[in-house]
C-alpha cells in the first residue's frame, strides 16, 4: 500500500490499510489512521495526527511549521478528524504556542484546491472551503460553514455555523451563524436560506431566524438592544440562540 518512492520516517505511525502515493514525505511524529489514502507528491510533518478515511491529494502540505516569526521550533501539533477531502495544493499549518498549541479541523469537511489554513485555526465539521479560500491564524469555523472561492479571513474571525460567504469575500469581523457575506468587503446580505432548507430547517425556524438578523444585524441598533429585543424568539426557538450567543460573545465586531 505504500510506493516504494515514498519516504515514511522511523517514527511515524501509519495503519496497516494506509496507502501513500509515489514521492510523498511523511515526516516524524506522523499518525495516520485507518482507511486514509494519500496521493502522490504529499508532505505530512509531525506532530500531526489524521484520522480515518480521509483523502489527501497531490501537492499538499499538511502539518508544516506555520507562519509566524515568534514561532522557535516549539513541539506544536495539527490534529484532522475522520472522512476529510483534501484536494491538490492544500496547506495546513501547525499551532502556535501563543495560539494553544494546536490546528484542529474536525470532519467530514471538503477543502478545495489551493485553500490555506494558517496556524491555531479551529475548522469544525461538514464545512465547504471553495478554491483558493484562506484563513489567516487563530481563525474558528462554525460547521456546516462555506467559504466561497478566494474568501480571505483576517486573524482571529470567527465564522459561525451555516453561514456563506461569496466568491471574493474579504472577511475582517466576526460573521454569525446562518449568515451570508455578499459583498467583496464582508458585508451582511441575508441569511444563508438555501443552506438551511437542505439541512432540514422548517420554514417556520428559518423565519424565525431571519427576524433575529433583522433585530440583531440589519437594524445596526447597539448591541445590548439588539439582544434584547431578539430574546424573545430564543423561548420559542432554540435555533435563534446560536446566532445571539455568537453576537454576544464577538469580540471584534460582526460584519453588517
Amino acid at each position: 500500500m505504500i510506493h516504494p518512492t515514498a519516504i515514511i520516517d522511523d517514527t511515524a505511525r501509519i495503519a496497516d490499510d494506509v496507502e501513500i502515493g509515489p514521492y510523498s514525505i511523511i515526516g516524524a511524529q506522523v499518525e495516520i489512521a485507518a482507511g486514509t489514502w494519500i496521493g502522490p507528491h504529499v508532505v505530512i510533518n509531525g506532530p500531526s495526527r489524521i484520522g480515518k478515511n480521509n483523502r489527501i491529494f497531490q501537492f499538499a502540505s499538511i502539518g508544516e511549521e506555520p507562519q509566524d516569526l515568534k514561532f522557535a521550533g516549539e513541539p506544536t501539533r495539527l490534529e484532522i478528524g475522520d472522512n476529510n477531502t483534501i484536494r491538490e495544493n492544500v496547506t495546513i499549518s501547525r499551532g502556535t504556542v501563543d495560539g494553544g498549541n494546536i490546528t484542529r479541523i474536525g470532519s467530514d469537511n471538503l477543502l478545495m484546491a489551493y485553500v490555506h489554513i494558517a496556524h491555531d485555526c479551529q475548522v469544525g465539521d461538514h464545512i465547504i472551503f471553495a478554491n483558493s479560500a484562506s484563513c489567516a491564524g487563530h481563525v474558528e469555523v462554525g460547521d456546516y460553514a462555506i467559504l466561497g472561492g478566494f474568501t480571505l479571513v483576517h486573524q482571529f474571525s470567527k465564522i459561525g455555523a451555516h453561514s456563506f460567504t461569496s466568491m471574493g469575500s474579504i472577511i475582517n469581523q466576526d460573521v454569525p451563524p446562518y449568515v451570508v457575506v455578499a459583498s467583496s468587503y464582508g458585508k451582511a446580505g441575508g441569511i444563508n436560506k438555501v443552506g438551511l432548507k437542505r439541512r432540514g430547517f422548517s420554514d417556520e425556524v428559518i423565519r424565525a431566524i431571519v427576524n433575529a438578523y433583522k433585530i440583531t444585524i440589519r437594524s445596526k441598533k447597539p448591541r445590548e438592544q439588539a439582544l434584547q429585543e431578539a430574546a424573545q424568539l430564543i423561548d420559542q426557538y432554540e435555533e435563534v440562540r446560536l446566532m445571539t450567543d455568537f453576537i454576544q460573545q464577538s469580540e471584534r465586531g460582526i460584519v453588517r
